[in-house]
């Protein structure tokens, strides 16, 4: 099947759990490729088979080559453990799951491949690079481009909502859970990719430790009953993707010139994961 007949399959047969970003109302007509909300709005699901949400075009860090060397390590794994923590927070029973800040999509690609349910799986990221490289993986899931602020999802639809390192917006994220839905947001740590951090950056820099704590601290305030689950692991790095690992976080942005050519010079040959996974929801 083409991208753009399954996108269409896709969309028709879960078309209720789309709404209109521009004015709230669920879409009520799929014509050809084209979605229509009951106030005249349309978008049309291109031949890549993903629906573009958004009516301006958005400048993002993540470029092409960030995103292909971010496929290359989380294929090759990195994110495997995390992803295995994150299914473990979630019922055995099918999900509508919504994955905020996809990027090129692997992560919930995998989360859905690891369940083995009859899950139905949306991404979405404001990134059109990373949703046209989403779009290529052999998956059930269905991506889209879209603002944060306005989720282009019907009220109460979703039952999981999945967060791998992303912004939140937490109004949006209530309007758009059921009332027994889960939100499941991964942070990182102080140990995450430590070996990397310190040596792009000298002990007396802001950059050299993590410090996520406000992020927990806003979950918390929003969701008082909130499960905090720590995950760590070491991850061996494929020598051959060692620069893909340097160059797939936003940690070498700051780094001076010369730390970064010291670093791609030294390859590491094992990396730490360390995360807290947050859930909304108190078993």
């Amino acid at each position: 099947m083409k991208k753009i007949d399954a996108g269409i399959y896709f969309v028709r047969e879960n078309l209720k759990y789309f709404a209109c970003p521009n004015c709230g109302r669920t879409f009520k007509q799929l014509l050809g490729n084209q979605v229509r909300c009951p106030n005249h709005h349309q978008f049309d699901i291109n031949k890549k088979g993903t629906l573009n949400f958004l009516s301006h075009t958005v400048n993002t860090a993540y470029d092409d080559q960030m995103l292909a060397a971010r496929r290359r390590i989380l294929t090759a794994g990195l994110f495997d453990g995390i992803i295995t923590a994150v299914a473990a927070q979630m019922p055995a029973m099918s999900q509508v799951i919504l994955d905020i800040g996809t990027g090129e999509g692997t992560p919930l690609a995998r989360l859905m491949d690891q369940r083995q349910n009859q899950d139905i799986g949306i991404g979405f990221d404001i990134s059109k690079a990373g949703i046209n490289l989403a779009s290529q993986l052999i998956t059930p899931a269905f991506f889209m481009v879209a603002d944060l602020a306005k989720l282009p999802l019907s009220t109460a639809s979703i039952d999981t909502i999945v967060e791998f390192f992303s912004p939140s917006a937490y109004a949006e994220f209530n309007r758009v859970l059921k009332t027994s839905g889960r939100l499941i947001k991964v942070v990182p740590s102080t140990g995450y990719l430590r070996e990397l951090r310190e040596r792009l950056y000298p002990v007396d820099s802001s950059k050299h430790r993590y410090d996520n704590q406000m992020v927990v601290d806003r979950f918390l305030s929003i969701y008082s009953e909130a499960t905090i689950t720590p995950v760590s692991y070491t991850w061996n790095i494929p020598a051959n993707l060692y620069l893909d690992l340097l160059h797939m976080t936003p940690l070498h942005w700051g780094a001076k010139p010369e730390a970064q050519v010291q670093v791609a010079a030294r390859p590491l040959t094992q990396i730490t994961v360390d995360v807290v996974i947050l859930s909304n929801y108190a078993e």
